[in-house]
């Protein structure tokens, strides 16, 4: 669901980008390459991720991150009370503020927020997840994180109207005002489902969906909307949630996605001259 009221498409087609929050991932080509498209012409948004930040913190804080599977092969941060605190340093704190400050230093006005702002995200709080560990099921409770049901699109045209980048991290709000954590690249599929884009790019640490991980001679350059089902079989660890939120974008009316490499030189640039796995 997305709020579709009052403000009409904005008239030249929009870009969301994710930047993917591993190591690798070189923020500041991805932020000159924006500030270039800008130039001409692109209305750009930017989702990003921080796991590799969020990570460190832990880390720092002695309380390192956990992570958890689901039934059905996914893995995701646990995210209890103080886990999220230390999240919302790391990725909507640091995370955010950099990457804006890095743009605003390129002559680039962004404008960085998360899900809580304005409720930008809503998301439905999982009351109970499921984690398997050492083959036998477990039920927990006390997880901080959500799926995003609502973007507030009006918000967003707002800000690309005012000639703001929107540079929004993986923060959602719940129907009661809590915060939670969302993974970052189906947020960004919702987001780019909101505004009806032209493009999700999906910029992470390897260059785009192979059919035999690591093996970057097995990239898969162009995969149909219909292969999408074989496409998360085959995928491993993070890339699953990726193929996912292909998968949402293209639901929710998105032109193309693309999966592509966030450590070349003008990675934007390189994904959207087709570089990468196109997935349409």
């Amino acid at each position: 669901m997305t709020d579709q009221s009052s403000i009409t498409n904005p008239q030249s087609p929009v870009t969301v980008i994710k930047l993917g929050g591993t190591e690798g991932v070189d923020f500041s080509a991805i932020c000159q390459d924006a500030a270039e498209l800008l130039q001409s012409g692109q209305k750009l948004v930017f989702v990003h991720g921080g796991s590799a930040e969020a990570n460190a913190l832990g880390e720092a804080l002695g309380a390192p991150p956990k992570f958890i599977t689901s039934p059905s092969g996914y893995t995701s941060r646990y995210t209890d009370r103080k886990t999220l605190e230390i999240f919302l340093m790391a990725v909507n704190g640091k995370v955010n503020s950099l990457l804006t400050e890095q743009l605003q230093m390129l002559g680039v006005n962004a404008f960085g927020l998360c899900g809580l702002d304005g409720r930008l995200m809503v998301a439905e709080r999982k009351e109970s997840i499921q984690s398997v560990e050492n083959g036998k099921r477990k039920i927990i409770r006390d997880d901080y994180t959500g799926k995003i049901e609502s973007v507030n699109r009006n918000l967003l045209l707002a800000l690309l109207e005012m000639g703001f980048l929107p540079v929004i991290a993986p923060v959602a709000v719940s129907h009661k005002g809590e915060a939670l954590n969302v993974d970052a690249d189906r947020a960004a599929a919702m987001v780019a489902s909101a505004l009806q884009a032209e493009t999700l790019v999906l910029l992470t640490a390897v260059p785009g969906l192979m059919e035999r991980f690591p093996d970057e001679s097995t990239l898969i350059p162009h995969l149909p909307q219909s292969k999408l089902p074989a496409a998360l079989e085959m995928a491993q660890g993070r890339m699953k949630k990726k193929i996912l939120g292909a998968e949402e974008a293209l639901q929710g009316g998105v032109g193309k996605v693309i999966i592509a490499d966030g450590r070349v030189e003008k990675p934007i640039s390189n994904a959207l001259a087709g570089n990468g796995t196109v997935i349409e």
